[in-house]
């Protein structure tokens, strides 16, 4: 089920910055030449269709992907924009960094971004754990959203016995 933010009461939050700080966390807006980093730290972790919505939302100008960072070490994202306007996700953080505030940080950090490239509103696209959503930013159910945008959505390709078909022709073939 999606979710609905009010992104005009949002604001930023003291204590979750210090929260970082104190953890030795780095939340910030991911660079272009970051992109491989991030899906191949996304993909065995979430799988491909998040990393396939993170360079969607990698390759707007300015980036909506925003990464935390211990130690040089990648421990989060989050995005917007990736899937439709105005809609946030999809975003993770590794299970050995949860508990620190990374994902409030993110949230917060991302939906505070689309509030400054001027939406009132954001969606939280196929909601995951939706108390956090609710008690982190005020988000509310969307009823009759499900499956909403992703209605229809092609599976994952898997290779078959047609893909040596699809190879390229050798020039002296013809």
């Amino acid at each position: 089920m999606d979710m609905l933010v009010k992104l005009y009461d949002l604001k930023p939050d003291a204590s979750v910055d210090a929260m970082m700080e104190r953890h030795g966390i780095t939340i910030r807006r991911l660079l272009p030449p970051e992109l491989k980093t991030l899906t191949d730290w996304i993909t065995p972790r979430f799988g491909a269709g998040w990393s396939s919505e993170a360079t969607a939302a990698a390759m707007r100008q300015p980036p909506t992907c925003f990464i935390a960072i211990k130690d040089g070490t990648l421990i989060g994202f989050a995005c917007h924009e990736a899937t439709a306007k105005g809609f946030f996700g999809p975003t993770g953080v590794d299970t050995k960094a949860r508990g620190q505030g990374v994902g409030r940080a993110l949230l917060l950090t991302t939906l505070l971004d689309m509030s400054a490239q001027g939406y009132a509103y954001g969606i939280i696209g196929g909601a995951g754990p939706m108390d956090f959503y609710r008690q982190s930013v005020g988000a509310i159910p969307i009823e009759g959203s499900v499956p909403g945008i992703y209605r229809g959505m092609l599976s994952e390709a898997e290779p078959d016995d047609i893909s040596a078909s699809h190879e390229p022709v050798p020039p002296d073939a013809t």
